[in-house]
């Protein structure tokens, strides 16, 4: 049996009142975290994290929790508004997309691909910017990362440019464990991982990050990030024109093999 997580203040944000309810209908009820999750048909650790405000649950999750507690859609009630916190309304669609994807081709050139941070490096890079709601912003982007960890996840292929990889967010100790992140990853049979590397002079990715989803069926829909926020396009020229484009970067960049060994090279730089 695991350890319960501390509870945090429910009145901090509604992603914390969601576990807040959780744990106390849990409670009086005398079900324990491993219980609460054989009824819900999740895991012990999934029901610690989202009491403890570290992940958002699922709509399927908040469904079954009223069905394992008979709370009379009470869960299913508080979902709309987690979510909404969770995520900006712009950034929503592209979320529930990504969680249907079979395929993501993922280019990025200042940071390392969302569905790639480890939790310090999230925290050290949102921090940046001040947000008010920090650690929703952090559990959104841990969630996000069990598409990843599905029974069937999608086929993945993410370039970097080296950049990524030479500035220290969250310092030395932080960009041990995202490298050692990046080097785990890139072992798994259905994700590649390539860098462009300094060498090159000009690519096809200076004008910014953008992501490629591909589906069972249906057509490819492509997102690019933005200042303030991203835009889902689907305009097939558009699209067509961005695939070429991810084409033109692993043309130009690394091998897997290659771009693992200057992961490791800068991960070794590190630990000197």
């Amino acid at each position: 049996m695991t350890a319960e997580t501390s509870a945090p203040d429910p009145t901090s944000s509604l992603l914390a009142f969601f576990g807040s309810e959780l744990r106390r209908i849990r409670t009086v009820a005398g079900v324990s975290q491993d219980e609460a999750a054989t009824r819900a048909h999740t895991t012990q650790s999934m029901i610690s994290k989202v009491e403890a405000a570290k992940r958002v649950p699922s709509e399927d999750l908040a469904h079954d929790l009223d069905l394992a507690f008979a709370t009379d859609g009470h869960f299913e009630r508080l979902y709309p508004l987690v979510i909404t916190y969770a995520y900006p309304s712009w950034f929503l669609p592209f979320v529930e997309l990504e969680r249907e994807a079979t395929a993501m081709r993922v280019f990025e050139s200042q940071i390392v691909p969302g569905l790639l941070q480890t939790e310090e490096y999230a925290r050290a890079m949102l921090n940046a910017v001040r947000p008010e709601n920090l650690d929703g912003l952090i559990a959104a982007r841990m969630t996000r990362q069990e598409v990843l960890e599905r029974e069937s996840p999608p086929r993945t292929w993410f370039v970097v440019d080296e950049n990524v990889l030479l500035r220290p967010i969250g310092g030395a100790a932080v960009m041990r464990h995202q490298l050692a992140r990046l080097l785990q990853q890139g072992r798994d049979p259905r994700c590649v991982i390539q860098v462009v590397p300094r060498t090159v002079p000009a690519h096809a990715g200076l004008a910014g990050p953008f992501t490629v989803l591909s589906f069972e069926e249906g057509a490819d829909v492509l997102y690019v990030d933005g200042f303030s926020q991203g835009r889902t396009a689907l305009d097939t020229h558009e699209i067509a024109t961005a695939t070429y484009s991810f084409d033109l970067l692993r043309a130009v960049a690394l091998s897997p093999d290659e771009s693992a060994g200057l992961i490791s090279g800068h991960l070794e730089g590190l630990e000197r």
